[in-house]
């Protein structure tokens, strides 16, 4: 597999989204909060007057939210249409899978487990691997 991949950190653990879904990484500088949505939806942000929805990664995957957005980064993702900016704790490079998925090991928690294509080796070490579709529609958060 020698797929490409935003090498990021979510939660204190390494990570890795897809690039080909990648639109962009941005920063986030405000967000529009939305009444009743679940807590990992931060909001709504703009990028090139487009709404985007906000998700912090860390909540979606049962961990302490992010908190403070200030130099935050975000990948900009699209789904089924519609724009999300998946929040991280820091994305750093882009790299390659030198390995194809395996299983997560366990202790790394449910929303790992339900948000995991599997574990792949880049040159930087084992990553994650994001299923997005799975992140943006909530289905982590509701198995952790």
């Amino acid at each position: 597999m020698s797929e490409l991949l935003l090498m990021c950190i979510i939660g204190g653990h390494r990570a890795a989204i897809p690039a080909i879904r990648v639109q962009s990484v941005i920063e986030i500088e405000e967000i529009t909060p939305i009444p009743g949505v679940p807590s990992f939806i931060l909001g709504l942000t703009a990028l090139r007057s487009q709404a985007l929805t906000v998700i912090d990664c860390s909540a979606a995957l049962g961990f302490e939210s992010c908190g403070d957005i200030t130099e935050r980064r975000a990948a900009v993702v699209d789904v089924e249409g519609h724009l999300y900016a998946l929040l991280v704790d820091e994305a750093y490079d882009v790299g390659e899978a030198r390995s194809e998925p395996v299983n997560v090991p366990g202790g790394f928690g449910p929303g790992w487990q339900a948000a995991a294509r599997g574990m792949v080796e880049t040159d930087g070490g084992p990553a994650v691997l994001i299923d997005v579709e799975v992140l943006v529609k909530g289905r982590v958060a509701q198995a952790a």
